[in-house]
């Protein structure tokens, strides 16, 4: 018979199924046993009577079953309103162990005090935290969302290499790795790729894919390997439709998330799921820092003049709420030494690009790109860059559209939406530059 889930039971009311899944609690009394079983969807309840004389064997074996033991079991599903767990309970007639569970090194279900290097180290027991499980289908709900809403826009995902010749793509630090008889690197966006793939007639492209930054930085929001959330599209007529799009876009994710997991979050992450309206507040930089100045008495340090910081992130976000009652805010007009040399400029050397803050998180950097070949160059020149970037300079020697985009990193999305402290939660499995296993 075809494995049924615990949110599938009450399709079955009095049939004969077949269940699998992990032991949760044994409660054994005198008269009856209980066994609370889960699955990836919810728990149901087990209920074997000790009085029946042909369950002898099943009663000796959950008499002996182990926490997180694996079981499957063919058993009826009974209506019993006494039943918490969704009125229904499964009544077996047989039981089979099928993976028996040693003792666990801590206890999922109360993490309060366990080290988090600790949970690290046992990810798939920690996982299995109710909490952790719901990190994880809600981030595949989101990314499932935004993807359904490209794809409707048509779009066309793509794969691109994550093996790379040469170390190009920004200021970051990349992992060089041996490549036969000489070096390669893993790349640290899809950037160039996606935008060979407009060279090459493809209008819309995304990716939704592993990145890797060579960064030694120990942070709540960054990681040597994480998802990326890529996409870019062509014809445009200014950055100002890239702007549009992802409003559109998390528009889009966030709508599902709310409709299928907003009142769990609430219950279970204390945080509301808000869908934002169009258009998101805007604000030049130069702008923002004055604002800053005069409500906050927050002056950008000299360093970081042109761009921002993590302190001016969380400022932007409070002024968002304070002013625009939103909880995002784009800020463009960035200087374009900060900047990559494939963002567009106009006449007057203005970038072209944006960032996008979200609950004092910067959680995107957007633009439209250079698509002329001359001034690429120039630009290219201008940052130092030479044999690095001739491959990609070739994608526009024959012709390209005017074209945007902008990456959303799918880590950071999660652990803003949830309110969680560290991407090394929210991340399936963490990467930084410490951690390499498991």
């Amino acid at each position: 018979m075809k494995k049924v889930y615990v949110n599938e039971l009450k399709n079955h009311l009095g049939e004969e199924i077949s269940f699998s899944g992990f032991v949760d609690v044994v409660r054994d009394k005198k008269w009856v046993q209980f066994v609370i079983l889960r699955d990836s969807t919810g728990k149901v309840q087990m209920t074997v009577e000790k009085s029946v004389e042909e369950n002898a064997s099943m009663v000796e074996l959950v008499s002996s079953l182990s926490h997180d033991s694996v079981i499957k079991i063919n058993a009826k599903v009974v209506e019993n309103e006494a039943v918490k767990l969704g009125g229904l309970e499964l009544v077996p007639t047989s039981i089979e162990v099928v993976s028996k569970a040693e003792e666990l090194p801590f206890d999922y279900n109360n993490l309060d005090g366990v080290n988090l290097d600790t949970r690290l180290d046992y990810r798939w027991l920690d996982i299995r935290n109710e909490k952790n499980m719901l990190i994880r289908q809600v981030e595949s709900c989101m990314v499932q969302a935004m993807r359904n809403y490209l794809y409707e826009n048509n779009f066309t995902e793509i794969h691109t290499p994550k093996l790379i010749g040469a170390a190009s793509e920004s200021g970051s630090e990349v992992f060089e790795v041996k490549y036969f008889d000489r070096k390669a690197y893993l790349a640290q966006s899809p950037q160039f790729y996606k935008q060979m793939a407009l060279a090459s007639g493809l209008d819309k492209v995304f990716e939704v894919a592993p990145c890797f930054r060579a960064e030694n930085s120990n942070t709540n929001r960054h990681a040597t390997e994480f998802t990326s959330f890529d996409l870019e599209f062509s014809y445009i007529d200014s950055y100002e439709d890239v702007m549009s799009l992802e409003e559109d876009l998390l528009i889009a994710g966030l709508t599902k998330v709310k409709e299928k997991y907003g009142d769990k979050i609430t219950e279970v992450f204390g945080k509301e799921v808000i869908i934002p309206t169009k258009p998101f507040p805007r604000m030049a930089i130069k702008d923002l820092y004055k604002e800053l100045h005069d409500r906050y008495n927050f002056d950008i340090p000299k360093e970081d003049v042109g761009d921002m910081n993590a302190e001016a992130e969380k400022l932007t976000y409070k002024l968002a709420q304070e002013v625009y009652n939103s909880e995002f805010m784009f800020i463009v007009d960035y200087a374009a030494t900060k900047r990559p040399f494939y963002h567009m400029r106009d006449e007057n050397g203005k970038l072209q690009g944006y960032d996008l803050i979200w609950r004092g998180t910067e959680i995107t950097s957007g633009a439209q790109r250079e698509h002329r070949y001359e001034e690429l160059c120039k630009n290219a020149q201008e940052k130092g860059l030479g044999e690095d970037v001739k491959f990609y300079l070739q994608f526009f020697k024959y012709g390209c559209p005017p074209h945007g985009g902008f990456a959303i990193g799918v880590d950071r999305l999660t652990m803003l939406l949830l309110g969680i402290p560290s991407v090394k939660e929210t991340q399936f499995i963490f990467r930084g530059p410490n951690r390499l296993e498991p």
